[in-house]
């Protein structure tokens, strides 16, 4: 049995913008400690991702890349009667938004030959478009889900 449920933290915002979910990027990014380098890498893509797609605000930008890729429905293993079934929930928004992050952050890092800012650029201003890697697992998230609608009535 559970105890209790962990509190959570509060994040301060991040130095430049005092956005909580851009200082929550940067943390996620962060290697090693390295903060000061995680936040020069995130302010440079974001500079470059608001002069790419003409906004001016560079942080309306990343929540509208944000906003783009995030899955509602994912499939979760449920084990009924010895056979493992898919179960397709809906995400929370909190859980939505840190895959979203983690997607993105992970194929920015796939890429090679370029520097970082430039990578993480490229893949915020593929999910500002909605194409793209990111995308592209976003909608094999939903077709899993889809697919297996038939289980939905083991969610509890």
């Amino acid at each position: 049995m559970r105890r209790r449920r962990a509190p959570k933290r509060v994040i301060e915002g991040d130095p430049k913008y005092s956005n909580k979910l851009i200082a929550k990027f940067i943390h996620l990014l962060m290697l090693d400690g390295k903060k000061y380098t995680s936040q020069t890498i995130v302010y440079d893509a974001l500079d470059k991702l608001s002069e790419k797609t003409g906004e001016k605000d560079s942080i309306k930008a990343f929540m509208k890349a944000i906003e783009n890729i995030r899955p509602l429905l994912e499939v979760k293993s449920r084990r009924v009667g010895g056979a493992t079934y898919q179960v397709p929930v809906e995400v929370r928004h909190d859980r939505s938004v840190s895959l979203a992050y983690r997607w993105i952050r992970d194929f920015a890092r796939a890429k090679k030959g370029k520097p970082m800012a430039d990578r993480l650029a490229d893949e915020l201003i593929d999910a500002y478009n909605n194409t793209g890697s990111v995308a592209k697992k976003r909608d094999d998230t939903h077709k899993m889900a889809e697919a297996n609608k038939a289980f939905s009535h083991y969610r509890w």
